[in-house]
């Protein structure tokens, strides 16, 4: 099974679970995506399956784009987005891959471009502290300082400087999944996810090694002895 969704941010909320501990969650509306194409490796190298999610206007599209919906029958999708597999036999072009895929107590890692808040200065940038206010250095509270020393009387690469803050494609990992809600394609992921509100999210199973569940671990103690 594909366990890949494209999906789209809702905003935040919390909810109680059955011990009655208060968990912040963020609701995310998950698919319902479209299979638009698939790669193969006799023709395109690698095996890949491309996801397509939210309608846009057929006008909106580049003509070559335009063509390959209207040839494989598929109303023009916003977002595209390729997900490697490692056999595609299983899928067809057309199919739908809802948020059912996930369940309560999986795992996934989200990604999405974060957002923008414009050029900042070092010390809400990088958390640098403040200079002295007194004795005349009013006016160099919040500069950054000196750059380096006599040597190697250049900046290096990666200084902290002042820049622009936020606007850059994150993935946070290993968020649990709370619950799903398959006939409204509604995902409650714990804790916050990157993006602002209405911005598209890339949600996947993680990667990271997940939790044993308790009883796998009585019955691998019980083994052992």
């Amino acid at each position: 099974m594909l366990k890949s969704i494209i999906g789209k941010k809702i905003g935040m909320t919390q909810v109680f679970d059955d011990k009655g501990n208060l968990i912040p969650v963020t609701v995310v509306e998950a698919g319902p995506c479209v299979i638009t194409n698939i790669r193969t490796a006799e023709k395109d190298g690698y095996n890949a399956v491309q996801l397509g999610f939210g309608d846009i206007q057929e006008k909106k599209l580049i003509k070559p784009q335009a063509g390959l919906f209207k040839k494989n029958n598929i109303s023009p999708k916003k977002i595209l987005r390729e997900v490697k597999a490692a056999d595609i036999s299983s899928f067809a072009i057309g199919q739908e891959i809802k948020a059912d895929i996930f369940k309560a107590g999986d795992y996934v890692d989200v990604s999405a471009l974060t957002k923008g808040k414009g050029y900042a200065g070092v010390i809400k940038r990088h958390n640098f502290g403040m200079q002295p206010r007194t004795h005349g250095q009013s006016d160099r509270m919040r500069a950054r300082g000196s750059s380096g020393g006599q040597g190697p009387q250049k900046v290096l690469k990666g200084m902290r400087m002042a820049g622009h803050l936020g606007n850059e494609y994150v993935t946070i990992q290993k968020l649990l999944v709370v619950n799903v809600d398959a006939q409204k394609n509604l995902m409650l992921i714990k804790g916050s996810v990157p993006s602002v509100k209405t911005g598209t999210l890339f949600i996947s199973n993680t990667i990271k090694k997940v939790p044993v569940a308790q009883e796998v671990k009585a019955a691998g103690k019980a083994k052992k002895k």
